[in-house]
């Protein structure tokens, strides 16, 4: 993308919407996305913020007056500077306080603003969509009539800690709600069901907090301090249990509480105050030389530290699976209702399992398209090609799909590569069938023109006609000895020619009646082994089918263990992650002495452990179930393949070997 385009807006009727055209440029990245997304007060700078990460000086738009230049959420797909395969994808949030809307009562605001009607209709799209949150903060106060900026030494001066409760403006206050109203605008399970909210540490994204504008001396107590140690310091809680004390400790709880990974950044004034709205034409000359650096190390940060986008259960997210988010949450904002992770979940896993099987049997079907050009091919050679793409389409499938933890579409798949296989087999034994017959036609043209003319009808005609017919037989075995149908066309051939033989061993006069039947006897015989011979080719090319199976079984098996092990793998790191985060709020809270939060602390550790135990010995047994459906499934499939394989066996047995053959054939 050259430039950004609007990702969610609002239509006439207020509601929230997804705009087709980003849609369309979702659906094309198929790679996996750090998603990185800026709130906060509008006129704050988080549109240059965003294009410096886009590597651009220009982009999202920056507004010079107190209006909003950003409506709705603008989206600019990058490729990611440091992570190949990788693509950045930022998103520029319409922000807080913008006058246009703060007096349109009951307009349905979007993630970052606050309805007076609906608060909970869009900010939760703040925090599923991203891996990193960025809140950029600006210590500013508006005129009475919101008509004017100006900057608020007094309000420098009070530091970030006042920043976060401050309620003197309607931005503020909007930020205040929004940050202790998290678990009304996002749920991780349904509303039915009891869950801790200590689980969100799980799922919200990385926290970035960026001051603009800071003109503090980053000291604690005499101490100089680093920017992260301020932004802790500003969100220390206070002993107390009073209503003003709790009002003060509640967002700093949200936060401490929520966000697992927390970084600040402090940027000083940018330029002079005249030339603070035009920043994207500025000189770079014309800009704060320490603006700069801090801008870069902020940068930077996001490229080294950022994340690859995951859905819970630690699933990666594609740009095609965000613009899937994006619309499935919007649409349910757009209802009324609160999104919640967990119905996303289920809800994309039925998305991308059928889009995982449609893709997966697309590679297996392109693979072997390109060999019906070359039919007919040997049985082998278009098994192994079989074995090869059908391998290739289920580690597609598995590449795509997630909590298939009944199989179903795995077995789905498996079904469809099985159908499409036979119809290829059936595609190549007709055209095999085909090269054959052809084959048998050209060469037995040439008796077939001699009984046309009677030629064999004669003394010594028979011994003229079997050797004519062995001649044929001998050149059709040499020149169609790969082909699947050799065997089987031969034998229709010599079918279709009994009635001929017979009246040619009846029309020659040198044979007695005794020798007569005696070759009557013998073609017979060659009959019944031309049979045998199709019947036993038949076993052959079913053996080698089931030894092919069998080491797909066998594969198959080692891929869904391997899947399992990875769906493993990321949720046992959403748990250090989860536990790591609460270790660290809980030896905090006993540092500073709050007691009684430590202990609902420890308590809530415990809990977490509880439940990861009962998640990984839940998730061991649903592996296990699997591995064992997924073996079942292949016994099913190979014991159909051996009761056929019986039932030829017991047909070939059952017949009675000829002691003889006929001398058309010798």
């Amino acid at each position: 993308m050259d430039k950004p385009v609007c990702l969610i807006d609002t239509e006439s009727d207020g509601k929230l919407c997804v705009q087709p055209s980003a849609l369309q440029i979702l659906q094309q990245i198929q790679q996996p996305v750090v998603v990185v997304a800026v709130v906060g007060l509008y006129r704050t700078g988080k549109s240059y913020l965003m294009n410096r990460l886009a590597g651009k000086q220009t982009g999202f738009a920056l507004g010079s007056t107190i209006e909003s230049k950003t409506k709705g959420i603008w989206m600019w797909c990058v490729p990611h500077p440091t992570k190949a395969g990788t693509t950045l994808v930022l998103l520029d949030t319409e922000g807080l306080g913008d006058v246009d809307k703060w007096h349109a009562a009951g307009r349905c605001w979007l993630p970052q603003t606050v309805s007076r009607q609906r608060p909970s209709s869009g900010i939760g799209l703040a925090h599923p969509l991203p891996s990193i949150l960025v809140t950029v903060l600006l210590p500013v106060t508006r005129s009475k009539t919101r008509e004017t900026q100006v900057f608020s030494p007094a309000m420098c001066e009070r530091g970030m800690s006042d920043i976060v409760t401050d309620s003197t403006t309607p931005p503020l206050k909007a930020l205040n709600r929004y940050v202790t109203e998290l678990t009304e605008y996002i749920k991780i399970k349904s509303p039915d069901e009891v869950l801790d909210d200590s689980e969100f540490v799980k799922f919200f994204p990385n926290f970035i907090w960026a001051v603009r504008d800071f003109t503090l001396q980053l000291n604690i107590n005499g101490q100089d301090a680093t920017e992260d140690e301020y932004l802790e310091f500003a969100l220390k809680l206070k002993l107390g249990n009073s209503k003003q004390v709790n009002n003060y400790n509640l967002p700093r709880e949200c936060i401490r509480k929520y966000f697992p990974s927390r970084k600040c950044f402090t940027f000083p004034f940018p330029t002079n105050p005249d030339n603070v709205s035009y920043l994207e034409t500025l000189d770079p000359a014309e800009i704060s030389n320490k603006f700069l650096e801090v801008t870069d190390r902020f940068c930077q940060f996001i490229f080294d530290q950022s994340q690859v986008k995951n859905l819970k259960d630690g699933h990666t997210v594609t740009g095609r699976v965000l613009g899937h988010l994006a619309k499935m949450y919007v649409d349910t904002i757009s209802s009324g209702a609160v999104p919640c992770l967990e119905n996303a979940v289920i809800a994309m896993s039925m998305i991308e399992n059928e889009a995982a099987l449609q893709e997966g049997l697309e590679v297996y079907k392109s693979g072997l398209e390109k060999l019906k050009d070359s039919f007919p091919l040997e049985l082998n050679e278009i098994t192994l090609e079989h074995q090869c793409f059908s391998l290739m389409a289920t580690q597609t499938f598995m590449k795509r799909s997630f909590r298939d933890d009944d199989g179903k579409y795995l077995t789905s798949l498996e079904e469809a590569i099985n159908r499409q296989f036979d119809a290829y087999l059936w595609d190549n034994e007709k055209a095999s069938e085909a090269k054959c017959e052809s084959l048998m036609s050209v060469l037995s043209d040439p008796m077939t023109e001699r009984i046309n003319q009677g030629f064999y009808a004669r003394a010594g005609g028979y011994d003229l006609f079997c050797k004519d017919l062995e001649d044929i037989v001998n050149q059709y075995n040499t020149l169609a000895y790969k082909e699947v149908k050799i065997a089987e066309v031969l034998e229709k051939f010599l079918q279709e020619k009994v009635a001929i033989t017979t009246a040619i061993l009846q029309a020659d006069d040198k044979l007695t009646e005794n020798e007569r039947r005696i070759c009557e006897e013998r073609e017979r015989a060659v009959l019944l082994e031309q049979e045998i011979i199709s019947q036993e080719e038949r076993q052959r090319q079913l053996e080698e089918k089931i030894e092919t199976e069998q080491q797909n079984n066998e594969e198959r098996v080692r891929q869904v263990i391997e899947m399992m092990e990875n769906e493993m793998s990321r949720q046992q790191q959403e748990t250090k992650r989860a536990m790591e985060s609460k270790l660290r709020e809980q030896s905090a809270l006993m540092e500073k002495g709050f007691q009684e939060k430590a202990d609902r602390m420890a308590w809530e550790i415990e809990e977490l452990r509880r439940k990861n135990a009962e998640v990984e010995e839940s998730a061991s047994r649903k592996y296990a179930q699997m591995i064992s459906d997924q073996q079942r499934r292949n016994e099913q499939n190979m014991e159909v393949l051996r009761q056929q394989h019986s039932q030829q066996m017991q047909a070939i047995n059952s017949r009675p070997r000829p002691a003889s053959r006929s001398c058309s054939i010798q």
